[in-house]
């Protein structure tokens, strides 16, 4: 009886080590690691021992002849992604964690953000003896996207909050939330004052759609509707018109997924979720009955999750569609995930059109379309966004040399819509005092130590971890092992000495206390 990994995955590895059998791929240190979708079992290796099962941070892991009738294609999916060129070592290698050597003082760590990355690097820090770890945040709440990205309805990833919770009440950790560093204390004190400093301020912002008419009410990014639906403090008050019967989304990753299927789910399937009540309300009584994610390109290229698609395709009460001009083709996968992903959208295809071809549903059920070779020209409206002008795209070679996605002429149309959201990628924001790469959003560095500049010298005490370090790309569980270099990194410059003599804590809380007086703790 196999185990088989469902939607939920996150991806942090804790399972491939609890196996026995190494029976669970990609390993951290298999190449397609790092681009998976998702991890899967070997159904022909897999012992059923169940160690995987306790080991998952996100209940994603259950046996075959315990899957819900919306997680039955896992098996299959499972199934079509074993290979036999893994490689045949009766267990997968536990990566090294650097050992703290002997000190004389308490080694004393900030951590700036409270996100997975934050607190998987302040775990791999506390397994040391005499380390301390402080995670500051400028929000009054922790988790970051954890808490603030995940969608209400995946309440099983939002499990991983019991792993955080266990972090943190290890001894030696610490929050002070509610202190915005480089404005209530400038990064030079908060180094002054600690062994080494850790950023780990993700990709807090969203990527803006560059065509006219963006700034026009009604038109906004989906990041800002999940910070809304998700009683995040920055987004609790963002302007959603759900007066409309139809929402337009440019962009088809996650995100994007994520708030269609919600903006298309009955509210009252949504009531005991942790959604936020003002959303909860307003959903109650929106008009909208029709959601359309945009893709410049192909299937191909689609940025979805092949979990992500089985998940929404699984929703009896979603009328899922899919309009792709061209057709699907699996060939033009270049991954193994990737053509199953390709095969799943042609079968969705092919069902959608018996579906449009039989009587009418009864009752009418919300539709979410997918949408592919459209590009988005123009937020038509004059007071407010009332539409978007869009053009089918084809595939042409720029001056640069790279293909890009081309509006195709005489193919221009307007979507009537009463809600346009860009979901086109997070980027990461400049902490002042921080250097910073404009070009990629993130903070330049060498396998997590900070540098000066890109391809400059090394700062002494100064690390990142997570998407402020690669890039808004991986899952919550990615973090895991981009924690464990960057820590190894800060162990191995305490061995050897490299790290700045620090002021007194005592100084330091002080200092803190008289810029904020009451920074929350938990």
């Amino acid at each position: 009886m196999p185990h088989v990994i469902t939607q939920a995955c996150c991806a942090d590895a804790s399972c491939v080590h609890a196996c026995p059998v190494n029976c669970i791929h990609p390993t951290p240190d298999e190449p397609d690691f790092a681009t998976a979708e998702m991890l899967y079992i070997d159904p022909v290796s897999c012992v059923d021992c169940g160690a995987c099962v306790g080991a998952c941070p996100v209940g994603a892991i259950v046996p075959h002849t315990a899957l819900a009738p919306e997680q039955q294609d896992f098996l299959g999916i499972n199934e079509a992604l074993t290979g036999t060129d893994r490689p045949a070592r009766p267990q997968a290698r536990v990566p090294t964690l650097v050992r703290l050597g002997p000190t004389r003082t308490t080694l004393r760590v900030a951590v700036v953000g409270a996100g997975p990355a934050a607190l998987y690097a302040a775990d791999e820090l506390l397994r040391q003896p005499g380390v301390e770890v402080t995670v500051f945040d400028r929000l009054p709440v922790p988790h970051g996207l954890a808490r603030h990205g995940v969608a209400p309805d995946h309440t099983d990833t939002r499990a991983v909050a019991d792993l955080f919770t266990a972090i943190e009440d290890q001894p030696g950790f610490t929050y002070r939330l509610g202190v915005n560093i480089g404005e209530d204390v400038t990064t030079e004190e908060l180094a002054a004052h600690h062994h080494a400093v850790v950023y780990a301020t993700g990709a807090g912002t969203d990527r803006p759609l560059d065509i006219p008419g963006v700034d026009l009410p009604g038109s906004t990014s989906a990041t800002q509707v999940v910070g809304w639906y998700n009683d995040h403090p920055d987004h609790a008050d963002a302007h959603v018109p759900l007066d409309h019967e139809r929402a337009v989304i440019v962009g088809n990753g996650n995100v994007a997924l994520d708030v269609a299927r919600i903006l298309a789910t009955d509210p009252e399937r949504l009531a005991g979720t942790s959604i936020a009540r003002h959303a909860l309300e307003a959903l109650r009584g929106s008009r909208v009955r029709e959601v359309v994610v945009l893709g410049r390109r192909g299937p191909e290229h689609a940025a979805f999750t092949l979990p992500e698609l089985v998940g929404l395709a699984a929703r009896d009460d979603i009328d899922l569609r899919i309009d792709a001009p061209g057709g699907i083709d699996p060939a033009a996968a270049t991954t193994r995930q990737g053509r199953l992903k390709l095969e799943y959208l042609a079968r969705i295809a092919a069902r959608s059109h018996d579906t449009a071809d039989g009587p009418p549903q009864t009752p009418p059920r919300r539709r979410i379309i997918l949408r592919f070779r459209t590009a988005p020209l123009e937020v038509t409206g004059s007071s407010r966004a009332e539409g978007l002008r869009v053009a089918r795209t084809e595939l042409a070679t720029g001056a640069d040399g790279r293909v890009h996605a081309v509006p195709r002429p005489d193919s221009e149309e307007t979507i009537a819509a009463g809600l346009v959201l860009g979901s086109v990628g997070y980027r990461g924001v400049e902490v002042p005092g921080v250097p910073f790469d404009p070009e990629t959003s993130t903070i330049p560095h060498r396998g997590g130590r900070v540098l000066d500049g890109v391809g400059g010298r090394e700062l002494p005490g100064l690390y990142v971890v997570g998407w402020i370090k690669r890039g808004p790309r991986g899952f919550i569980g990615s973090n895991k092992t981009c924690a464990r270099e960057t820590v190894n990194a800060l162990l191995a410059d305490a061995n050897e000495g490299r790290l700045p003599t620090p002021g007194p804590a005592a100084r330091f809380e002080e200092l803190l206390r008289s810029r904020r007086p009451a920074p929350a703790t938990v």
